[in-house]
């Protein structure tokens, strides 16, 4: 019987699959947190599946593969139900210090990801205009918070539940926003990075429709990932991430103008306990 941990880091493996062609060990011991013995395993199993190729060292994704097994077709991102689960504690307290910045009767965006949906806990008392593509975090402010909410047209990406439109012209072209927040694959010297051509494409037209830019990112996110640069780093007018964060990312960031705030995750976890 396959237990549910396992479940969940065969999903990790299959979006970092996704992202790249060859996950090695150690990567997959990254984000999924587990040990390399059960990464070995997991990498059988889903060569066994039909899913990858086994290689020295890693796990090759075999071409189509998802759409040879009928699987939906999904953005080249982590599943939004495996993400969630990640880091909990950071991003909680990242959304916190996000939403701390918002001041009531403004125009917001926030872009999808699960950094980004959990502002939707400290925006519930809150009253402002949201545009986000994130329809779970939609459907959070929708029923419980006094915010206006608003949605961008587009085709729905279950997986990650997001709303994204292929098309340059949709309704966010007559939208205004004071304040961006997002998150991304990785935050490095050239940027914010994705790991999805219609994903980038998205927040870059999002992006246009924002003064300023809050960045949401997690110690996590300054590991090296992705190959699609949304924007430079002087575009990033705010950077909020947690105390696990590298001290060089952090000074370099800092060096191109980026105001870092940096959170206690263990003092939120202390908070919500």
């Amino acid at each position: 019987m396959i237990d549910v941990h396992e479940r969940e880091r065969w999903q990790v493996i299959k979006a970092l699959l996704r992202e790249r062609s060859l996950v090695r060990i150690a990567d997959a011991c990254r984000a999924t947190g587990a040990s390399e013995a059960s990464v070995r395993r997991d990498f059988a199993s889903l060569a066994e599946q039909g899913v990858a190729i086994r290689v020295h060292g890693g796990l090759e994704a075999l071409p189509d593969a998802a759409d040879a097994q009928g699987d939906v077709v999904s953005l080249a991102t982590r599943a939004f139900d495996v993400s969630q689960t990640l880091n909990i504690d950071a991003k909680r307290a990242i959304a916190k210090a996000a939403v701390g910045l918002c001041a009531d009767g403004e125009t917001i965006i926030i872009n999808g990801g699960t950094t980004t949906y959990q502002m939707g806990d400290y925006l519930r008392e809150r009253r402002l205009k949201v545009l986000t593509n994130s329809y779970p975090l939609a459907e959070v402010l929708i029923h419980k918070s006094k915010c206006r909410v608003a949605l961008p047209g587009g085709e729905v990406y279950r997986e990650q539940g997001m709303i994204v439109s292929p098309f340059e012209e949709d309704a966010i072209q007559h939208y205004s926003a004071t304040r961006m927040f997002m998150s991304a694959i990785s935050i490095g010297p050239l940027g914010v990075i994705e790991g999805d051509p219609l994903l980038a494409r998205a927040e870059s037209k999002l992006l246009k429709r924002a003064d300023r830019l809050t960045v949401l990112a997690d110690a996590s996110k300054f590991v090296s990932r992705g190959s699609l640069v949304v924007c430079p780093l002087s575009r990033i007018h705010t950077l909020i991430t947690d105390t696990d964060a590298p001290g060089t990312a952090l000074d370099m960031l800092r060096d191109h103008g980026v105001q870092v705030v940096v959170v206690d995750a263990s003092a939120e976890a202390n908070a919500a306990a």
